[in-house]
């Protein structure tokens, strides 16, 4: 069973603006079901690799690193299980997973089509990701090593730069020179933390992706607006036509009419002279039937006349 409205649009322009607004409701609620349910699809998906120990679990990822680096001389000479066996992995893979460079190692991890990780220092990797949406960094650090600049032994400069270096640290200038080459300069900064994990959650639903059905409900609106107003001027003009009386009277009283939501019937402005008319068609007609029953009185007294004059004239 169903049950509906017995109300029902007539006019053009009310049929056009309701179809643009059932149109505008369906397509939305069309898109926020289907984004619900890849919503709670993709909740319900495991992410299969989180860190290292997982890479070492599965043989269906390959990962690699640069030749000679520090990143693949940190798994060759680890003494942690789980990172000797990454080690042996990736020697013993083939093709080879090793690079010449990060640019190829990153280069190799797009063309992968997933099925590739790049292990290199998080400092390079930030800086990479930063600046391509497609990238993204799994799991936590494997090492942390800090960075030193080399001088001479016994350098009077040493002292005087671990000192200025360490002032910068507490100021927080080292953060802030970071933040300004890492995320600001040079395209830095293009990805924020929710693209980067796009991959792993729906994408929310932005005006970008529903922007079509505003311009559909407002170019429907509008055509409505315009076909209501060329409507609104043809009834005037019936109106002034019906009623003998001036388009602006015509056009004020409709308009008046039209704003006021409170009425609910119609008055009719030519009841005055309908009735005049009504009155004067009355007593035209009582006049002529006066004149017609005086002519048959006269009509009548004339022939009763004629009759008297004949009789006369024979005794």
């Amino acid at each position: 069973m169903g049950q509906g409205c017995d109300i029902l649009p007539k006019a053009i322009s009310t049929r056009m603006v309701t179809g643009a607004w059932w149109f505008f409701a369906l397509i939305m609620l069309a898109s926020y079901t289907a984004n619900l349910a890849a919503f709670l699809t993709m909740d319900r998906m495991e992410v299969s690799i989180e860190s290292a120990e997982d890479l070492a679990k599965q043989n269906k990822i390959k990962y690699g690193a640069v030749i000679g680096g520090s990143t693949l001389s940190f798994f060759k000479e680890s003494n942690f299980s789980t990172y000797q066996r990454m080690w042996a992995n990736m020697e013993s893979a083939r093709p080879s997973v090793f690079t010449t460079s990060n640019d190829e190692g990153v280069e190799r991890v797009l063309k992968g089509k997933r099925l590739y990780a790049f292990l290199m220092e998080s400092t390079s990797l930030q800086y990479v990701v930063e600046r391509n949406c497609e990238l993204t960094q799994i799991g936590r650090r494997l090492d942390s090593k800090g960075y030193g600049i080399a001088m001479p032994v016994n350098s009077p400069y040493r002292t005087a730069i671990s000192g200025a270096v360490l002032k910068m640290q507490e100021e927080g200038k080292l953060h802030q020179l970071k933040t300004k080459w890492w995320k600001e300069m040079h395209g830095g900064g293009k990805c924020t933390s929710d693209t980067a994990t796009a991959d792993d959650s729906a994408a929310e639903l932005g005006i970008d992706n529903v922007g079509g059905v505003f311009v559909v409900l407002g170019c429907g609106c509008g055509v409505a607006v315009i076909i209501a107003i060329m409507e609104f001027l043809w009834n005037v003009r019936k109106v002034a036509v019906e009623e003998k009386i001036t388009p602006r009277e015509a056009f004020w009283a409709e308009l008046k009419f039209a704003l006021n939501v409170w009425l609910v019937t119609k008055p009719v402005h030519n009841r005055l002279s309908e009735s005049t008319g009504s009155q004067k068609s009355t007593k035209s007609r009582e006049a002529s039937e006066s004149r017609s029953t005086a002519v048959n009185v006269l009509n009548k007294a004339t022939s009763f006349l004629n009759l008297d004059k004949s009789q006369n004239k024979f005794p």
